[in-house]
Parts: structure tokens; sequence; C-alpha cells
């Protein structure tokens, strides 16, 4: 009787799940990996540096700026010669417009331009793997949000078991009290019970939507999207610490990181030391300039005058004294290499001592599976005989209680060791960068 209700309640879970669409892991990280808002801002900031690693070869151009002018005057003017004479107009117009198109290139810089256009590829790298780190760490959340559902979804199978024992149980009770070999606070508490279990359903329920509405803000979709989830969670229990740990420097995105940082640091450093060398610059110009005067005072001076031309001319410029400007600058880039050295060091350091305890974490928890795995089998052995005992009054319900209390207990730790290891396992990824395939 309690397998058959227990069928029944599978097949209305099932058809209330055929009526959902089934979401998969693979389809949940997808749609983050396309929608997850942290992600798109990680894009965006590498898409700076894109664009500027764009422009990399434009220090290598010379600058040319365009100069135009226009000036219009009206003037009196009063002139006192030595020998006394005097000439005095008033109402002096004039108008003057000149431009020029000046060409500044720098042949030599000490090879800052070199530098500088590296120090942008590097710039792209570093985005890249900023964009890989925040993909992984929205992965990680992903799995970690959808099998907490998944718990979820067992825990609330694990429930609707008890509550079949349970109903069996009032049904039972009842009988033994119809026929005159029960007892009325056996029917009362196997209703207690019964009512217990399906007030610790509505809060499992409750746990349910709370998670999907996490699992939702992580993929970025509408809170009210409905999908079903997968019933298991699939495990790997051949992870070895050694394998975690194989070429972990090329592989975490947060080591790689602070590498990126250390190449950055030294194009820096070479810039600076660029500074100390002479720059050697060719310099060009074409101008034109025209003066149109409507009266003057001084003969000599012209009434119309137009210059226009080129010119051409190479300059250099040696830096002798800056306040040791310079100087401090170079020793302030070289200790922010030493800087980014050190908290490589440090990284490396805390991702070992981070490795060592999400692995043993991960032993723990594949121990505690195993154990788990074998309790519930003897918890659901054990409640089948207390329960047939119990139908055949050789036995209290105390003892029919404790046995299923056990069942339940059984069953709600093996649930969680399978969530546990999956998290353990879903950890050791993350911190070996591999959750990116």
């Amino acid at each position: 009787m309690r397998n058959f209700l227990l069928l029944i309640q599978l097949l209305i879970l099932s058809a209330t799940s055929s009526a959902q669409q089934l979401l998969t892991i693979e389809q949940a990280i997808a749609t983050a990996l396309k929608q997850n808002f942290d992600i798109q801002l990680s894009k965006n900031d590498s898409a700076v540096a894109a664009l500027d690693y764009s422009f990399r070869n434009a220090v290598f151009l010379p600058r040319i700026n365009g100069t135009f002018g226009s000036n219009w005057t009206n003037n009196n003017q009063n002139q006192r010669f030595q020998d006394g004479t005097q000439r005095k107009l008033n109402d002096i117009k004039s108008n003057n417009f000149n431009g020029a198109i000046q060409l500044n290139w720098v042949l030599f810089d000490g090879l800052k331009m070199f530098a500088t256009r590296d120090k942008a590829k590097e710039f792209i790298s570093l985005g890249e793997l900023g964009i890989k780190n925040q993909v992984i760490n929205t992965i990680a959340s992903i799995v970690q949000n959808y099998y907490a559902i998944v718990r979820q979804k067992q825990q609330l199978i694990a429930i609707d078991e008890q509550i079949s024992l349970n109903e069996e149980r009032v049904k039972l009770a009842q009988y033994k009290l119809d026929i005159g070999v029960g007892a009325k606070p056996d029917v009362l508490q196997s209703k207690v019970d019964l009512n217990t279990q399906k007030a610790l359903k509505l809060s499992e329920e409750n746990l349910m939507i709370q998670f999907r509405e996490q699992l939702n803000q992580v993929m970025n979709i509408e809170a009210k999207s409905n999908y079903s989830v997968s019933d298991s969670i699939p495990i790997n229990l051949e992870l070895s610490l050694s394998d975690i740990k194989m070429n972990l420097e090329n592989k975490n995105p947060i080591l790689l990181i602070t590498q990126k940082n250390i190449d950055i640091a030294r194009y820096t450093l070479k810039e600076r030391i660029a500074e100390k060398y002479p720059t050697f610059s060719l310099n060009s110009a074409y101008s034109y300039a025209r003066t149109n005067n409507k009266a003057t005072v001084n003969p000599f001076q012209p009434l119309y005058s137009r210059n226009f031309g080129r010119n051409i001319g190479f300059s250099l410029s040696v830096p002798i004294l800056n306040n040791f400007t310079t100087k401090r600058q170079i020793k302030q880039a070289e200790l922010d290499i030493q800087f980014r050295q050190l908290e490589y060091q440090n990284q490396l350091t805390l991702l070992d001592f981070s490795i060592i305890n999400a692995y043993n974490d991960y032993e723990l928890q594949t121990k505690a599976l195993k154990l788990e795995e074998e309790n519930i089998l003897l918890a659901k052995e054990n409640v089948a005989i207390v329960f047939e005992v119990y139908r055949l009054n050789s036995t209290t319900l105390i003892q029919l209680k404790e046995a299923q209390k056990s069942l339940q207990d059984a069953q709600t730790r093996l649930i969680n060791a399978r969530f546990n290891t999956k998290l353990a396992e879903t950890e050791l990824m993350r911190l070996k960068g591999d959750l990116l395939k």
C-alpha cells in the first residue's frame, strides 16, 4: 500500500514537471554566460583595453596640428618725429589672416613608444583574464544554485515519502482502534506527525522558491520563469590532489592576473627609464599670413602683405635636471614590480592553502557520502520491518516513530552529503581554473 501511494505521488510530481521545460545545468551555464551582469561588466572593461590596443601603433605616428586666426582692427594713430614733423590719421582699418599646419614627429624617445605599444597588448591579455575569472566564478555560482534546487527537489521527494508513511500509519492506527486492539493516543500522535510533515513540506517549498530566485538572478532571467531541474547530482569521485595542483600556475586565473600585472609593471619601468634619454624629433610646418591695411601713417608700412611657405627642421631635447622626477619615478616602478612579485607569491601560498583545505573537505564529503549511502539502505529496511511488526501489533508506536525518524534523518544526511560533495568538487575545479572548458 505504501509503495502504491508513493508511486502515485511520483507520477503526479512527474506530470507537474512535464508541464515545465527542463533546464539542464549546461543550459543554465550557457544562459548565465550570455546574460550575467558581472560578465557583461567584465567584457566592457576588456573592450576598453581592446580599444586602446587597436590604436597601439599610433604612438609611432607624427602629430599634426592646424592653427588658423583672423583679426580686424580700427585704430587712430598719431606719430611725432624728431625733425618736428607729425603724422596723424584716424579710423585706420586693417585686417589680418594667418594659418599654419605643423608637424612634430618623435623619431627617438629612448624606446618609450615601443614599451607603450607592448604594454597595451598586455592590458588586452589582462582584460581577457579578468573575463575568464568572472566566467569561472559565475559558473561556480550557477552550479551551487542549480544543485541547491536539485537538493530541495530530492528533499521534497523524501518528505513526500514520509507523508505517505504517516498517512498509512494514521489509517493503520485508526483501524487498530476500530477493531479494539489500538489506542486513541496512537491515532492522535500519528495525525500530529502527519501534519508536522506537511508543515515541513511547506517550509521546504518556500526554500525551493528562494533558491530558484537566486539562480534566476545569476542567469539574469525573469523572476517567474517556469522550468524544472534534473533529479540527480552527478559527482566526480576520482579527483586527486596531484591532478588539481598540476600546472596550476598556468590555469588559475588569479595567478595569471597577478603575473600579468608584473609584466605590465615591467613595461612601465621601461617607460620611466626611457625618459632618461634624449628625444629626437622632426619638425615641419606650412604657414600662411596676410595683412590688409586701408591706410598707413608710416609711409614705409605696406598696405598689403602676404607671406606663405614651408619649413623643416630637427630638434633634440636632452634631459639634464628635472628635480630628480625621473629618478624617483624609476624607483617607484621598481618598487611596484617588487610589490607585484610579493603579491604573486602570496597568492600562490593562499591558493595552495585553499586547495589543500578544499581537497580535505572533498575527501571528507566523499567518505560521508559512501557512509550515508549504506545508512539509507539500512534505514529503509528497518522501517519496512518495524512497520510490519507494528501492523501485527507486536511493537509500539514509539519504536515505529524512531524508525521513521532514523529514515528521515538518513535521507536528509544523504541528500546533503551529495550536495556538499558536489560543492567541494566545484570549489576544487574553480581553484584549478578548470570549470571553463
